[in-house]
């Protein structure tokens, strides 16, 4: 692999880590600032991960019609970082700005609560969806630069990318809600993921001079497309419905566990940004796992059936261990003095907990997007 370029692909993935690590803080805030608007923490939160997500899907989808055409995919994910880093610092003053005309203007103006409850919610959703297809365009990007670079590496490039992604993601909703909430608040966290944009931006720009110079790598033959048959536009269709799939699986896990786990460790914020911690470390060792496996890997999509099937088991094992959860958090509740450090420990507890239940079934589903995408590109997508 005459191309690749230890020190550069070490700087992109360290670049990614600190992407992933702005996302969640931004989703972590965005529900307490859309709380505010729509009176009750469990809608925000549901508003978030749906707009979240699907703007997320939207900047994908965008890249993968333009951006085959992009020389400069690097230096294309820089200016997106950049846009991303500036919205960050603008969110509070439009919030503001938002709140003042619905209170002032839009609330007086509407009849009915049907009608309010429209605003409130089509509203709150437009004012994260910029930055969430803006986020969603940033792995596409990154993965196609880098995949232009080394193209033989497609697993240990994919799998790596979404280890970083998702390990900086797991610690940036931790450090928003422990670290940058009772410091600086609301407004000074959202703005510090901004700046953190901002510096991704900057540093992808100045490594894009020599990551889209780079020569690209010939395709080893393995990697070339096999047959006919398996090229034929059912197979990529067929992917494509099978990582939708899954991805709805993995959400609807998510979300139950999070409403279970509520019944045990309770409704704080720091409970919540703990089970999602323990969600997103799941899928980061997942593609983990893909990272250092790929080149091993000779039938992708076989590998994503049995982790599917792996991941359907985990979640069927993460009921009984659910229903001991509540005679463990009983015994910790007797056994922990009620002090700031008998909190700290039972939040210790509480993480260990999630991730008991939630990270097997995690781990496997963080395995599958790369594998999947792994044998797309080796069928000739």
């Amino acid at each position: 692999m005459p191309n690749r370029v230890p020190g550069l692909e070490r700087l992109l993935l360290a670049l990614f880590v600190a992407s992933g690590f702005a996302g969640l803080i931004y989703q972590a805030i965005w529900s307490h600032y859309l709380g505010l608007s729509l009176g009750h923490a469990a809608y925000a939160q549901t508003l978030v991960l749906g707009i979240f997500m699907g703007g997320m899907a939207l900047g994908a989808w965008v890249v993968s019609r333009r951006g085959v055409r992009w020389k400069r995919l690097i230096a294309a994910y820089a200016v997106v970082e950049i846009v991303i880093g500036l919205a960050g610092l603008a969110f509070h003053p439009v919030f503001l700005a938002y709140s003042g005309l619905s209170q002032d203007t839009v609330y007086p103006a509407l009849e009915s609560g049907a009608a309010v409850r429209a605003w409130q919610w089509g509203s709150a959703a437009l004012l994260i969806a910029p930055q969430s297809i803006l986020l969603g365009m940033t792995f596409p990007l990154m993965s196609g630069g880098y995949l232009r670079i080394a193209p033989r590496a497609d697993g240990e490039i994919l799998g790596g990318l979404y280890f970083s992604n998702s390990i900086g993601a797991a610690f940036g909703a931790l450090f928003a809600t422990f670290v940058l909430l009772p410091w600086i608040g609301m407004p000074g966290a959202v703005a510090f993921a901004g700046v953190v944009n901002l510096a991704v931006g900057v540093l992808a720009w100045r490594v894009s001079r020599r990551a889209d110079a780079q020569p690209a790598e010939q395709p080893a033959e393995s990697v070339q497309v096999p047959d006919a048959a398996s090229t034929a536009p059912g197979f990529f269709r067929a992917m494509l419905l099978v990582a939708c799939l899954t991805g709805a699986s993995s959400f609807v896990y998510e979300i139950g566990w999070v409403r279970m786990l509520n019944q045990v460790l309770g409704t704080t914020v720091h409970s919540f940004e703990l089970m999602l911690s323990a969600f997103i470390l799941g899928l980061a060792f997942g593609g983990l796992w893909v990272r250092r496996r790929a080149q091993r890997v000779k039938d992708a999509v076989a590998y994503a059936g049995w982790a599917q099937l792996w991941m359907g088991l985990a979640a069927l094992v993460s009921l009984p261990l659910f229903a001991q959860s509540f005679h463990w958090v009983d015994w910790l509740m007797g056994l922990l003095p009620r002090t700031d450090e008998g909190y700290a420990l039972f939040s210790m507890a509480s993480g260990a907990l999630a991730m008991l239940v939630m990270f097997p079934a995690a781990f496997f589903a963080g395995m599958t997007l790369p594998l999947l995408t792994m044998a797309m590109l080796r069928h000739g997508s």
